[in-house]
């Protein structure tokens, strides 16, 4: 798909799953008006944004965006925290995560695991999956987009805590984060064609649980810089 370049007056809509994630980056916005108990709207400079707070999860990212997403919108981002499987990306870091799949969406045959692909209820190339994969296809003229680490990713709906089990899903998928909405968000933009970025700030890495090590705050800082810095840039 062709460069775009995104309006200065653009109509976007910022998305995440829960209103911790982005409360502070609020403050850097002009409140307008509450369009819903999931729904507000905000200004940036010339810009306006819709921020729809969707619930946690494939499902509820799915449905949410199933009722409000349209082609009224220039630009798209889902803004969240993720775990890394890669600890060459320091925490903190935001990344593009420009590809991304249902991880779980499948069967089991023994130990074995097979993706619906596997099982040829759809094509690895069938729209809108290219090799198995939601791609975003969307290369934005955008200085601070193409600066940000671009990395692929996986959706899930249970978060990988064993050795045993994230074994299984590098193996499979060779992802470098894990998020509960990412693949959602790509899927229904891929399918409205909607210019879109999944952008994710890297609070934790996937191991066995231990929030100890967790860094949500400078995760989440550093995404509302990126997102900031990123409006600024159009």
């Amino acid at each position: 798909m062709a460069k775009k370049s995104v309006i200065s007056h653009m109509q976007s809509l910022l998305v995440a799953a829960t209103y911790k994630e982005i409360e502070n980056l609020l403050n850097a916005f002009t409140f307008i008006k509450k369009q819903s108990a999931h729904v507000s709207s905000y200004s940036f400079h010339s810009h306006k944004i819709d921020v729809l707070i969707t619930g946690v999860g494939i499902h509820a990212t799915a449905y949410s965006l199933g009722k409000f997403l349209s082609s009224k919108y220039d630009f798209a981002i889902n803004t969240g925290i993720a775990g890394s499987f890669n600890r060459n990306l320091e925490l903190g870091t935001v990344v593009n995560v420009y590809s991304d799949c249902f991880a779980e969406l499948g069967a089991e045959n023994d130990k074995e695991f097979l993706t619906i692909f596997d099982l040829g209820l759809i094509g690895k190339n069938e729209f809108p999956f290219e090799n198995g994969m939601i791609e975003n296809k969307w290369d934005l003229k955008n200085q601070i987009i193409e600066n940000l680490p671009k990395v692929n990713g996986i959706t899930v709906s249970t978060v990988h805590g064993s050795e045993d089990t994230i074994n299984k899903v590098f193996q499979l998928f060779h992802p470098y984060t894990e998020s509960m909405e990412g693949a959602s968000f790509l899927y229904a933009c891929r399918m409205e064609n909607i210019p879109c970025l999944q952008l994710r700030g890297i609070s934790n890495y996937i191991e066995k649980r231990n929030r100890d090590a967790w860094n949500i705050p400078l995760a989440l800082q550093n995404l509302h810089k990126s997102i900031i810095s990123i409006y600024d840039n159009f």
